[in-house]
């Protein structure tokens, strides 16, 4: 049977569930994907590594396995991967030049185990240098465009992905985030986009040029789809620590609920730094007005909010300690290991709070970005960069506002997308939930969230 045109708008579970029926085979799905790439890749640049041949072996196998009534939960899905994880036989650059003659032995261990459970693996999608940015341009692989209007960002530093997604290319995409780099992009590109609890996904094969480095605090990988359910798909196949870890099971517990009615959820929509303009505020106030609706609990003030102004000093010292470890071009100086050990106190005090706010709360919904997708920009200095907010200047950096929430906390988040705006450009807020409770923030957005509009790019 041939494969349907509409399959670049299919979840991952659609997809399976054709493959299951024998509505088409992995092969088929595997050259349509690849065609698709060559096709339309060229106007958005998200695809950069491209593991074509490869692809075809392990579709060719899926089918075998199909054939043999074998199916694994990812077989024959056709995914990709953010450029920073360990493609065998390719580099991993993160962006940057001095990388690029690198070439991985192996894969990474998330790679590994989307592989392990059937996915086919088309490549790696586009990065910022060092991962620094929510654009993805480099001097490797170039500019990746927004899907929905090609001279604004798709979002980074998982911007590929996100755009990959958006456009059909595959059908989940494995992202990191350590200030927004996969809550920004999926908002940008009107995707889901999951930041896991901290240290719930394996972070082996992910380090720039293929260095072994240890798992550093707050960075995270994850999962980005064109579902919700497609989160939770992923998160099965590749949550669990590494081999060298001392306990190296997990076992999730399964969300709080599983009717929206019975959601205690806090709406935050202020931030000491951090602003949102008015197509942010009014999706989080419509949605607000759904849950009232269906009979959740909506509240906008409590006492047991920890003060965000903490969170964002210590963030923004941890954050910019681990920058200047990894990215040459940071130039802020390091802190001292006494101040650092300050800091790791301060935030097991913040994550001892928020484990308090969460006995009274389920949800806190507030923008994951404070704008859509803003235009391109050559400035790479943030501080000479400016964001405009209902026609007033605003800080860019102090964006990492919202990001930051639930980072500094090592709490999971999801992105979630609302709609489109006026102008056409996804709306999207962020779902953030008490730690390991990654079902819970991922089943909520299944139930608030919904699928938008494809950008015309795509059809």
């Amino acid at each position: 049977m041939s494969l349907e045109t509409s399959f670049f708008r299919m979840t991952a579970a659609q997809l399976a569930a054709g493959l299951r029926k024998k509505a088409f085979s992995a092969q088929e799905l595997c050259r349509a994907s690849i065609e698709r790439i060559q096709q339309l890749d060229p106007q958005i640049n998200a695809v950069v590594v491209r593991d074509f041949e490869r692809a075809h072996t392990e579709a060719r196998l899926a089918d075998e396995a199909l054939a043999r009534g074998e199916q694994k939960t990812l077989t024959g899905i056709p995914v990709t991967v953010k450029e920073s994880f360990d493609l065998r036989h390719h580099a991993t650059t993160w962006g940057l030049t001095i990388h690029s003659e690198h070439v991985a032995r192996e894969d990474a261990l998330a790679v590994q185990r989307l592989k392990a459970a059937g996915a086919v693996v088309l490549g790696k999608t586009n990065v910022p240098p060092a991962l620094g940015d929510w654009q993805s341009a480099n001097p490797i692989y170039g500019r990746t465009n927004n899907p929905y209007d090609v001279t604004r960002s798709p979002g980074g530093s998982s911007g590929g992905g996100a755009a990959a997604i958006a456009m059909g290319f595959s059908a989940l995409e494995m992202g990191s985030d350590i200030g927004g780099s996969i809550r920004v992009p999926a908002a940008f590109c009107g995707v889901y986009g999951h930041k896991p609890s901290h240290g719930l996904l394996p972070m082996g094969g992910h380090a720039a040029g293929g260095a072994l480095a240890a798992p550093q605090l707050l960075s995270v990988i994850g999962p980005m789809a064109r579902s919700a359910q497609d989160l939770a798909m992923a998160l099965d196949v590749v949550a669990g620590p590494d081999a060298e870890s001392p306990a190296n099971k997990v076992a999730l517990p399964p969300p709080r609920h599983a009717l929206l009615r019975n959601f205690r959820v806090f709406l935050l929509d202020h931030h000491p730094v951090a602003r949102a303009d008015r197509n942010i505020l009014g999706a989080l106030e419509k949605l607000a007005d759904h849950l009232t609706r269906e009979g959740a609990t909506v509240a906008r003030q409590s006492s047991l909010l920890p003060d965000l102004n903490v969170q964002w000093k210590a963030y923004q010292i941890i954050l910019h300690t681990i920058l200047s470890h990894r990215d040459p071009t940071v130039t802020r100086a390091p802190i001292s290991a006494h101040d650092w050990l300050d800091q790791l106190d301060l935030q097991l005090r913040i994550r001892r709070q928020w484990h308090e706010f969460f006995r009274h709360f389920d949800i806190v919904i507030c923008p994951a970005f404070g704008t859509s997708a803003f235009p391109h920009s050559d400035e790479m200095d943030w501080r000479n960069r400016s964001l405009d907010i209902d026609g007033e200047v605003a800080n860019f950096g102090a964006q990492l506002g919202w990001a930051g929430i639930a980072t500094v906390a090592d709490l999971p988040s999801t992105a979630t997308p609302l709609g489109l705006s006026a102008s056409g450009l996804p709306v999207a807020v962020q779902a953030i939930g008490p730690f390991l409770d990654d079902k819970t923030t991922i089943a909520f957005a299944g139930m608030v969230g919904h699928e938008i509009e494809p950008p015309a790019l795509a059809l």
